[in-house]
């Protein structure tokens, strides 16, 4: 989702954010689909570097069609607090914060009966794209949780947008209200989320909400070390770099992962994970390597960075991953640069990425292993 708002964006700012996009893009294909090609880190044809744009067979496959989504497995029903006075027919409520990589609870509350009506929820976004949000709705016959029929406003940038769902509660009133499930989730970046909710009852009447905002928030993630036009010698000393994420929300990080990639090609030849030393400092361990993964028949690799974090990253937290990175003295002489970054998130779903790009240059071809491995 974050991919298809940048590319969106005013032209002013396009071309700057579609390379922004086309290397991250390139970063978490090969952060998802290492652990799939079963490459062992270091597999590389004989010779050294693989070579650049080969296929895996003698013609490029086509892309297959994406498989359907599995059906979410039966969860907990939710049980949703009403929302609202007495006196209001319908009501909606939202939690305070909406930490992105997180469902954040929300929920339409009805006292009045509605028969085959229709709740509407009219949404304006500030700070991200409204194609970004997505709602759902908890199904209590088959205990999954559905995705809002949607529309968003046209333009480059739509900050509007119009959820609704079918609804029947034929015994709601003051005394039994009757409230329904919902769940939101921003995809992109930090801003605001303001919603209108409204019902059509099936007879003609159409009673509205108040309307809420809410705040969409993440961590914060910070990179030390690591500067434009950063350059690595061929088998030359490490560089060391810092990434520290503090849970500045008020929600619990519950999966917290971090990941690197790189991917750097020359005119024949490629970097694969040989080439490339990536270290972790582990307390009680010291400066443990981090094994590279190559990406199938893309010329990159990455890993997903052990954990650093001992159970969920509560409000308040802090979690730092110190790394280093060397380049072997054995890495191909026609590879000057490499694209690199890393990504933080909540299970699989990134809230944080940056650009770690740096240059290779010097270094006698050797075959011995760079300097941050012998230091080991």
């Amino acid at each position: 989702m974050t991919r298809k708002v940048v590319q969106q964006r005013s032209s002013a700012a396009r071309k700057a954010a579609l390379r922004t996009a086309a290397a991250l893009t390139a970063g978490l294909a090969l952060v998802a689909g290492a652990a799939g090609t079963g490459q062992a880190a270091g597999a590389a044809p004989a010779g050294g570097g693989a070579q650049a744009g080969a296929s895996c067979g003698e013609a490029a496959p086509q892309a297959a069609p994406a498989a359907p989504a599995k059906a979410a497995a039966p969860e907990a029903a939710p049980a949703p607090a009403a929302t609202g006075t007495a006196s209001q027919k319908i009501s909606y409520g939202v939690d305070s914060q909406l930490p992105i990589g997180l469902w954040s609870s929300a929920g339409v509350t009805l006292r009045t009966p509605v028969s085959q009506g229709k709740v509407r929820l009219d949404v304006k976004t500030a700070g991200f794209s409204t194609a970004s949000l997505v709602v759902q709705r908890y199904e209590p016959r088959t205990h999954r949780w559905i995705d809002l029929d949607a529309s968003t406003g046209g333009g480059s940038w739509p900050d509007r947008g119009v959820y609704t769902f079918p609804v029947t509660a034929a015994d709601a009133s003051p005394r039994h209200p009757r409230t329904v499930a919902l769940r939101l989730q921003d995809l992109d970046r930090p801003g605001t989320v303001t919603v209108a909710a409204s019902v059509s009852d099936g007879r003609g009447h159409t009673y509205r909400a108040p309307a809420r905002t809410t705040t969409a928030t993440r961590p914060q993630v910070t990179v030390d070390g690591w500067r434009r036009g950063t350059t690595l010698e061929r088998g030359g000393a490490p560089r060391p770099l810092t990434v520290t994420v503090k849970n500045t929300t008020n929600r619990a990080y519950p999966a917290l992962t971090a990941s690197y990639y790189a991917y750097g090609a020359g005119k024949s030849r490629a970097l694969v994970p040989k080439d490339v030393t990536l270290r972790q400092y582990r307390p009680g361990k010291g400066w443990v390597r981090v094994p590279l993964l190559a990406g199938g028949c893309d010329p990159g690799m990455s890993t997903t960075l052990p954990p650093v974090a001992k159970g969920p990253l509560a409000p308040g937290a802090t979690a730092v991953y110190r790394l280093d990175l060397a380049v072997a003295g054995s890495a191909p002489r026609d590879v000057t640069s490499a694209d690199a970054g890393v990504t933080v998130a909540n299970g699989d779903q990134s809230f944080f990425s940056a650009q770690l790009p740096f240059a290779i240059r010097g270094g006698a071809r050797q075959d011995h292993k760079p300097k941050a491995e012998q230091e080991r």
